[in-house]
Formats: structure tokens, sequence, C-alpha cells
């Protein structure tokens, strides 16, 4: 992707590529959140006008609301004085944090033992919101990794040199093996069986450009209808 030309050239991104990044009600503001940014992620911000972040964990560009919905719709993009500090003014759809809070910053502590949560934020219920995608999220990430950056002796790494038919026959594989596994009610085999087969299909997404997420999407927009795929 090429750069966007209204990116500030005294930007002081990390030695990762990396600048922090500050999330504020544009409205009251309210501090929201505090994430990272690379080029590319400011670049994506500044063509769709919705926030972009870059995850340390996972390795990968994130929109900021792509699994909930939550966008962040951005007014104006400020830095600071030592141009190593963004700070986002946004119009927040909802809430920021995936607690549910309006905002990340929650919590209190005042150095005398006055600690707790500050109450009246919570705007909405993780658990009805989140697909519960983590340990796939996670796993995903680390797949988009070798691909990228194949070590010596990684399995995942073989698999994408040796091309996408590779691949679709372990699907196929670890599918035969979970209906085997089934027909002879073996529970644990099963679960066994099963976790090959999610990760072999994580495999193939990563091969695609299709992400966990936008499975759950699809997921949830099908069990949303009224008169939908699923009841």
């Amino acid at each position: 992707m090429t750069v966007d030309a209204r990116i500030p050239a005294e930007l002081r991104f990390d030695a990762d590529g990396l600048i922090p990044a500050i999330a504020q009600d544009g409205a009251n503001g309210q501090v929201l959140m505090h994430a990272y940014m690379n080029a590319e992620a400011v670049t994506l911000t500044l063509e769709t006008g919705l926030a972009h972040y870059y995850s340390r964990s996972r390795k990968r560009l994130w929109r900021k609301g792509e699994e909930s919905g939550h966008v962040q719709r951005v007014r104006e993009i400020l830095y600071d004085c030592d141009a190593d500090t963004l700070l986002l003014k946004v119009d927040q759809v909802v809430a920021a944090c995936h607690t549910g809070n309006r905002s990340c910053f929650f919590r209190r502590f005042d150095g005398v033992g006055a600690n707790g949560t500050l109450g009246g934020e919570r705007r909405f219920d993780p658990t009805a919101v989140y697909s519960g995608l983590g340990i796939l999220a996670d796993v995903y990430g680390v797949i988009l990794d070798r691909k990228a950056h194949p070590p010596e002796g990684s399995y995942v790494a073989s698999l994408f040199s040796k091309g996408r038919n590779q691949i679709l026959e372990k699907v196929l594989e670890e599918a035969r093996e979970v209906v085997i596994a089934s027909r002879d009610a073996d529970r644990n085999q099963v679960i066994s069986e099963l976790a090959d087969l999610w990760f072999h299909t994580l495999v193939l997404l990563a091969e695609q450009g299709v992400r966990p997420e936008e499975i759950a999407q699809e997921l949830r927009r099908r069990f949303g209808k009224q008169q939908g795929e699923y009841p």
C-alpha cells in the first residue's frame, strides 16, 4: 500500500514502525482508548474516515468496530510536540471498550486506597456482541506471521510453500478424521480432530485472505435475520 502523502514526514514511528494513538470523544473530550498505528493504519484511517490500528499481539491491522460494529468516525488527527504520539478525535459508535464500557479508562486509583470502578458507563453486554474468537484470532495471527516470515522447520510455512492444493487436501483429510471419530462416538477424539480441522481451516482462511471475524460477522448476520438461514 502507498503511504498517504498527508502523513507528516516528522512523525516518529518506533523501531517496529508503530506510534501510540489516543482516541478521544470529539464531542465531550472523554479519552476513550489507547492503541498503536503504523503508517498503513494511518493511511487507511485517512482514506476511509474510520479509525484503523495495528495490533501488536495479533500482528495485523484492524479497524475499530470490525467485529462489534462500534466504529470510530474520525474528525481530525493531531500529533504532539515530539511528533511521537497521535490524538484521534472521533465520533464513537456505542462504546470503545471491549468490556462494554464507553471508555477503556473506567477504573480509578488515587494512591490512597480509593480504588475502584467508575459507574454509569456500561453501554453493552460484550458476551452478546463479540464472537468469542479470542484463541482462534491468536492462532490466526501466528499463522499469518508464519506465512509472511516463514521460519525454518515450520509446519505452517511448509503448507504455504506447497500451495493451495496441499492446504485443501489437509482440510479434507481432517474433515474425514472428524467424521470417523464421530461415527465411533469417541468424544475426546472428536475434540482432538475438530481442533485439527479448525486449525487447518484457519490456514485456509489465511491463504484466501479471509479473517475469522468475517466468518463470525456472516454467522451473526444470518442468525439475526427474521427469516434467515438460521432459526
